[in-house]
């Protein structure tokens, strides 16, 4: 089974600030990163650890994965190396989890082995379900006689995967449009509470930090030099067919429907496919730049770094 590129996108939200987004592909393999904005002063060289945990893991997952590792062992493994570059490179140790690079992200590959195809599942296509939710799918799920190729999916946070095969309704693949809700409620929730606009960010760096310390606990885990965070990354395998279309995407480009709501997720995968990524790129500055400062979409950025990667399965 192969993953090709038909189209890519990776927009900063400021032009004059680098982009901490990063996408990678290979053959048989894609991955998107969205670097967590760094809340203080970094600890590594360069100008952005959230840049750097990004494209670091993107590259890393994906020479893992070359060199044989399935999906769960080329992250633990991008992780540790991760720890390693760390540790050898920041210029002190952090003070609190705030300070430690983070990343959401989401990495679909080859399913490793022949997969049963299960029938009563909740949603056309799928065949496994693993995560939080997913022990109780899985007793909706019975196997049938034949089998078929996957795609196996892991993630990290607000990242995103859409997935079209023939006429049957896109399946969404991440925490993406739940985790969205909750952010702008908050961002809206601070503005009320301090009459500023959510927007202007520096206002709630104390929030901000308060909410990140959460990181790699409980259910909230990130892409992060931590080599124990791949054993709580959110997994699912679908089956597949050739000729199906896969859309991978950032939090900021998904938000033309998780928070915009200009489209749902299968009008976002049509559009993708017949408007193409930078038109709808442009679509997504136009909407901010209306709402600059997130009066009516709630929101700590004017603009999120946005990036898209379209894939067709052969």
């Amino acid at each position: 089974m192969t993953l090709t590129v038909v189209d890519a996108l990776s927009l900063p939200g400021d032009a004059a600030k680098p982009n901490e987004d990063a996408w990678g592909h290979d053959g048989n393999a894609a991955v998107v990163l969205d670097g967590a904005t760094m809340l203080g002063d970094g600890l590594m060289p360069g100008p952005s650890d959230a840049a750097w945990i990004a494209q670091f893991g993107a590259r890393r997952i994906l020479a893992h994965l070359r060199d044989g590792a399935g999906a769960r062992k080329a992250l633990r493994g991008a992780l540790g190396d991760a720890k390693k570059s760390f540790e050898a490179l920041r210029r002190m140790p952090p003070d609190d989890v705030w300070q430690t690079p983070c990343a959401s992200m989401m990495l679909v590959t080859e399913a490793q082995a022949r997969l049963p195809l299960m029938r009563e599942s909740a949603l056309e296509g799928e065949v496994a379900v693993a995560g939080r939710a997913g022990a109780a799918e899985r007793r909706h799920l019975r196997p049938a006689s034949e089998s078929r190729r996957g795609l196996e999916f892991l993630w990290f946070g607000d990242c995103a995967a859409l997935l079209a095969q023939g006429d049957g309704p896109v399946v969404t693949i991440g925490e993406t449009f739940a985790s969205k809700s909750h952010e702008s409620g908050f961002a809206a929730k601070l503005a009320r509470q301090s009459g500023k606009a959510a927007t202007d960010r520096a206002h709630f760096t104390e929030a901000l930090r308060a909410r990140r310390n959460r990181i790699n606990s409980g259910d909230y885990w990130l892409f992060t030099p931590e080599p124990k965070a791949a054993a709580h990354a959110g997994r699912r395998i679908v089956k597949v067919r050739p000729g199906a279309h896969l859309l991978l995407a950032s939090d900021g480009f998904a938000a033309l429907a998780s928070d915009y709501g200009v489209y749902d997720a299968n009008r976002l995968m049509a559009a993708a496919r017949e408007k193409g990524l930078a038109a709808l790129g442009e679509e997504l500055r136009a909407i901010e730049n209306e709402d600059a400062a997130g009066a009516r979409f709630a929101r700590f950025k004017k603009s999120d770094d946005a990036t898209a990667v379209l894939l067709r399965v052969d």
